[in-house]
């Protein structure tokens, strides 16, 4: 599947238990946090949402939930809370796919970094998109809300358009791409740059 192909419901729900397990695999998605959506429609807007309250390490094809541009559900079970950011990011970015992950190192380095996690001069970056010896690219940070137009806002405030990601306070890691396989390898990029962060140790706080 790629970012011009939509899938039917079927299709995304296989795909993204598919994801989850991945993730879950490597930790990010412990207990039941996290979720993942995919574009099922552009006219009008739906998207797939992994349902609310599961093991994501254990999903199958029929867990997932359809909500429209709001992220209100329109079939299936209970969506995640957070569908109806996904949803927002989905109507900002244009994207395929969204991805939320509950990491260590997402929590951690937005309390070291509050101001955003300024980002250069490494290779993996062309994993994003980004020259490797090109200028700072920050990472923002926004702050955490249980409100999704609040945290909406946020976002969309503080939206780097080169960065296909945002870190949420107290929270975890958002990152969207064209397409499930794409959002995936940003996630996997964007997560050991946090690492790296992570382990060189605390620096100048503040971040720009």
């Amino acid at each position: 599947m790629t970012g011009a192909e939509l899938p039917d419901l079927a299709e995304a729900g296989a795909v993204l238990a598919a994801e989850a397990a991945r993730f879950a695999s490597f930790g990010w998605m412990r207990g039941t946090s996290g979720n993942l959506s995919v574009v099922t429609g552009r006219e009008p807007l739906r998207l797939a949402v992994t349902a609310s309250a599961l093991d994501k390490g254990e999903l199958t094809a029929a867990d997932v939930v359809l909500v429209d541009g709001e992220g209100a559900a329109v079939a299936g079970g209970r969506p995640s809370a957070e569908a109806a950011l996904h949803a927002r990011v989905v109507r900002l970015t244009g994207a395929g796919a969204v991805v939320h992950v509950h990491t260590v190192a997402s929590v951690a380095m937005a309390r070291r970094r509050p101001g955003g996690i300024v980002l250069k001069g490494l290779e993996i970056l062309k994993g994003l998109g980004l020259p490797a010896d090109g200028p700072e690219v920050v990472l923002p940070v926004i702050g955490n809300s249980q409100d999704m137009r609040v945290l909406g806002d946020r976002l969309a405030a503080a939206r780097e358009p080169r960065m296909p990601a945002v870190v949420v306070a107290g929270h975890g890691l958002y990152v969207w791409g064209a397409d499930p396989r794409e959002a995936r390898h940003r996630t996997e990029v964007v997560e050991w740059l946090l690492e790296l962060e992570l382990v060189e140790g605390p620096g100048p706080a503040g971040g720009r």
